[in-house]
C-alpha cells in the first residue's frame, strides 16, 4: 500500500477551501432564485380595464363593465364553504389561505359566450390589493354549477 502526502502551504489550503465553499453558496442561491423567478407574477387588476383585458385573455366575452362589486372580508379560519370554493381555486393556481381575516373586492361580469348557454353565466373576479386572488365562473339554473375561469373545451 502506498501513501502519497503533498505539503501545501497553509494559506493554499484556505483558500482552497473558501473557493469550494463560495461556489456551493454561489450554486445554492442560483437554484434559490430560479425557483422564485418561476413563481408567476400577481395577475394585475386595478382598473376595470384590466379585469376585462383578463378575462378576455382566457377566452371570456364579457360586458365592458361588472354588473356587481362589493366588498367582502373572508374568516380568520378555512370553514365551508370557503374550503370548498378555497379547493376550486387550487386547481387553477389560487389560494385563499395566505389572505384570511382579509378584506377582498369581487367584481362580477356577465359572460357572453359560455358554450351552450347563451344566458345566466358570471364571471367573478376576486380582487386584494389590485391582483388577482381568486376567481370563478357561475352559471344558474336548474343545471347550475360553478367552475374555474378557464375556459370550456370544445365537445
Amino acid at each position: 500500500m502506498f501513501i502519497l502526502t503533498a505539503k501545501a502551504p497553509r494559506l493554499r489550503s484556505l483558500l482552497l477551501c473558501t473557493a469550494v465553499l463560495l461556489t456551493a453558496l454561489a450554486a445554492i442561491l442560483a437554484l434559490r432564485s430560479r425557483g422564485t423567478e418561476q413563481a408567476e407574477a400577481p395577475l394585475r387588476a386595478e382598473t376595470n380595464e384590466q379585469r376585462v383585458a383578463y378575462l378576455t385573455s382566457l377566452g371570456w366575452t364579457v360586458d365592458p363593465e361588472p354588473i356587481e362589486t362589493l366588498r367582502l372580508t373572508l374568516p380568520d379560519e378555512l370553514i365551508e364553504p370557503y374550503r370548498s370554493y378555497n379547493a376550486l381555486q387550487l386547481r387553477q393556481g389560487f389560494d385563499l389561505t395566505p389572505l384570511l381575516g382579509e378584506t377582498l373586492e369581487r367584481c362580477t361580469y356577465r359572460v357572453r359566450n359560455y358554450p351552450d348557454r347563451p344566458r345566466g353565466c358570471q364571471a367573478d373576479l376576486y380582487i386584494c390589493d389590485g391582483a388577482v386572488v381568486a376567481g370563478d365562473v357561475v352559471c344558474t339554473g336548474a343545471d347550475g354549477f360553478i367552475g374555474t375561469l378557464e375556459f370550456p373545451a370544445a365537445k
